[in-house]
């Protein structure tokens, strides 16, 4: 998303994009068989990736329901903005109802913005919510009611960021595109680079690294793409990865290197227990249990210290998620 395009969720996958591509059967050797790239220490070619990758997923992909054909763009983009930061488990509820609710971009545009808040339920990171709503009022305005193939086009749609515009022209039109979330950017930074972890954010020189390895063929980078993110999900993952299970274990620089412990900046954690954002959450599921407005004496007992609570309104005000209204009431906003 704009402004928050950091794609962690340890179990993120893709949609399977187009079926079976021609693939270019993988080299012998390891990451370095076919030169290296000059910032990168990595291959000329992803070549020797590949094929083992793609093969992998073949045969042990899950099924979700927006990798269905059924999905379509929408689908696509509405799993998009789910899963990040959010684990599959939590979100496969969430969104099947979603998309049984709001079959069509034009069906949640017709909504007010708080219904989509509402339905978010307990996902977290509510204004992902509000962000899909807007991208769904401006695909219904500008693109006809249908999520644009144009990764410009999705890239100029509100709450899009660089990764979203690539994941759904990637994942649902089987285009040419480097999809960068925390899942790949941990296996190139182990099997290419060498290092257990890749840097907290996405740097330039990984964007190139995976543009480097982009197989030539649209439907086959497609494919690659959704494959590297599911090897990172299920197999390589950021804690007891599963080398044993690897495709590309014998080619993985990191493996091969007695897998040196990570010696960069320490890794962000995530603390939810009385944050802010616990806060905010409480308040937001006050008001989604009321269908109009609610008093703040409500608000006031979902949480003790009242310093603490009136700044989680506060904040939850400002980034337009609850409308404050005369006589001490709030709702979920309208428009």
């Amino acid at each position: 998303m704009a402004g928050s395009e950091g794609h962690d969720c340890a179990t993120k996958p893709p949609h399977n994009g187009p079926s079976d591509p021609a693939r270019t059967a993988a080299s012998p050797g390891g990451p370095g068989t076919s030169g290296t790239g000059a910032d990168t220490g990595a291959p000329a070619s992803g070549v020797p990736l590949h094929a083992p990758v793609v093969d992998w997923f073949a045969e042990h992909a899950r099924d979700l329901p927006w990798r269905r054909p059924e999905a379509g763009a929408w689908g696509v983009m509405v799993s998009e903005f789910m899963l990040q930061q959010t684990p599959v488990s939590r979100v496969l509820p969430v969104y099947e109802q979603w998309l049984a609710r709001w079959p069509r971009p034009a069906d949640l545009a017709a909504e007010a913005p708080g219904e989509a808040v509402r339905a978010w339920g307990r996902l977290g990171y509510p204004r992902r919510a509000l962000r899909l709503h807007g991208a769904a009022a401006a695909i219904t305005e500008r693109h006809g009611g249908d999520v644009p193939s144009d990764h410009a086009q999705l890239l100029a749609l509100p709450g899009i960021g660089e990764y979203t515009a690539a994941a759904v022209a990637s994942f649902a039109y089987g285009q040419r595109h480097a999809v960068l979330d925390t899942n790949v950017r941990r296996v190139l930074a182990r099997a290419v680079t060498g290092v257990q972890y890749p840097p907290n954010a996405t740097t330039a020189a990984e964007r190139k690294l995976a543009r480097a390895l982009l197989p030539d063929d649209e439907a086959e980078a497609a494919r690659w793409a959704a494959a590297s993110m599911e090897l990172g999900a299920l197999v390589c993952t950021a804690k007891n990865e599963s080398c044993h299970r690897c495709p590309i274990a014998g080619r993985c620089a990191w493996r091969l290197a007695g897998k040196p412990a990570h010696d960069g900046p320490p890794r962000r954690g995530q603390t939810y227990a009385g944050t802010d954002r616990q806060v905010r959450g409480r308040l937001l599921a006050v008001l989604r249990e009321q269908p109009g407005p609610v008093p703040q004496a409500a608000l006031d007992q979902v949480w003790h210290e009242p310093v603490q609570r009136a700044r989680a309104l506060d904040g939850l005000v400002a980034d337009g998620l609850v409308e404050p209204l005369a006589d001490g009431l709030y709702r979920l906003p309208l428009g």
